[in-house]
């Protein structure tokens, strides 16, 4: 049997032409451990804008029903060059109902059932996952609750596990109030772990106070580099993750921990022997990483991606997450969303300068 529908594809050519479209396609039965599941619900996360859009000019480009063609950097243009030409299926997670499955008896389990899954190519009507990276979503769990139960709930987990992990006893997160933010206030709540957050509004600092953070900074407050310091010095949070990725808040997180491992040490000219370290996770600043060196010798900075981290961790640390994930669902690990839209709508002018802003606590969710 073949079902057909809808794909959204993004390609990207070697003149800088940007090119996402929606195109019919069809899908064969699946084989194997493969399951057929019809899309009800998948979030844009800022992982898939990044595949989607990259850094190319949205503002300017041309708008046509299921069709946007836009213009890339040039710069950006040459270092993607392995994907020039390439019509790229988009949409890390979804959630749906499984109408077709495989031989495997994993596969064959979750026939008729709805599944949040992980297939890259969830902006579509149908989408193949393999049985193993699904999860069956219990009883009166919707789709849409579903949806956004991989990235940002692992994601969030990962940050506690990665601490624990490299020996640290405490938290900075900067672009605090997403919805990611918000459920690493809930988790580190339940774990006993001292959170520092890094919003940019006062509006965002109510949001999390309200959810019972106790350390909530807005970074364009006054003062702000002495509050960070302060907060720092409370938990004695050595470890931070900042999605911003580009400017100076790296820099500004990583001294602000050496003036609290400084508080009362003796002077020395290499900086405290405290261990302190920032993971960017995220390009929400696509510009350069700027450090001003006032945090000694002893810091780290690098990067940290989910799937890296998983394959690290092992399946027992992976699986035991993925348990919390499903079994908090809807309290912990609930995510929430600004608007919902049809495949076609996603690619209008409105929708894509929405969603591609990339504004903290914006997230927006396709239906299709």
């Amino acid at each position: 049997m073949t079902y057909e529908g809808q794909q959204l594809l993004t390609r990207l050519d070697d003149d800088g032409t940007l090119t996402v479209e929606i195109v019919p396609q069809s899908w064969e039965e699946p084989s194997g451990s493969q399951i057929l599941v019809r899309v009800e619900a998948a979030p844009i996360n800022p992982s898939d804008l990044g595949l989607l859009f990259a850094s190319a000019d949205t503002a300017g480009a041309d708008y046509s029903p299921g069709k946007v063609v836009a213009k890339m950097p040039e710069a950006a243009t040459r270092a993607m060059q392995a994907r020039h030409g390439i019509a790229m299926p988009a949409g890390n997670e979804c959630a749906g109902t499984v109408v077709a499955a495989g031989e495997a008896p994993a596969a064959q389990a979750l026939l008729g059932k709805r599944v949040a899954c992980v297939p890259g190519t969830a902006y579509a009507t149908y989408a193949l996952a393999d049985a193993a990276m699904a999860m069956p979503l219990a009883e009166g769990v919707t789709a849409e609750q579903g949806a956004s139960s991989f990235v940002n709930p692992m994601t969030a987990l990962g940050f506690v596990e990665t601490m624990r992990k490299e020996g640290f006893t405490g938290l900075v997160h900067a672009a605090a109030a997403s919805n990611l933010g918000q459920m690493l206030v809930r988790i580190c709540a339940e774990d006993g772990v001292p959170l520092v957050n890094i919003v940019r509004s006062e509006a965002q600092v109510k949001l999390l106070r309200d959810l019972g953070a106790e350390h909530v900074l807005d970074m364009t407050a006054p003062g702000f580099d002495a509050a960070l310091t302060d907060a720092i010095h409370a938990t004695g949070a050595m470890l931070g993750f900042d999605p911003i990725g580009g400017g100076t808040l790296a820099g500004q997180i990583l001294a602000a921990m050496e003036r609290s491992a400084s508080r009362g040490a003796a002077f020395s000219r290499y900086g405290s022997s405290v261990p302190k370290k920032v993971y960017i996770y995220g390009a929400l600043d696509t510009g350069p990483t700027i450090l001003n060196r006032a945090f000694g010798l002893t810091w780290d900075l690098g990067g940290w991606l989910l799937t890296p981290f998983m394959q690290k961790a092992g399946s027992e640390v992976v699986g035991r997450m993925r348990a919390r994930v499903m079994k908090d669902l809807t309290t912990t690990f609930a995510s929430h969303y600004k608007a919902r839209v049809g495949l076609e709508e996603m690619l209008s002018k409105e929708a894509v300068g929405a969603y591609n802003a990339r504004r903290t606590g914006e997230k927006y969710l396709v239906v299709p």
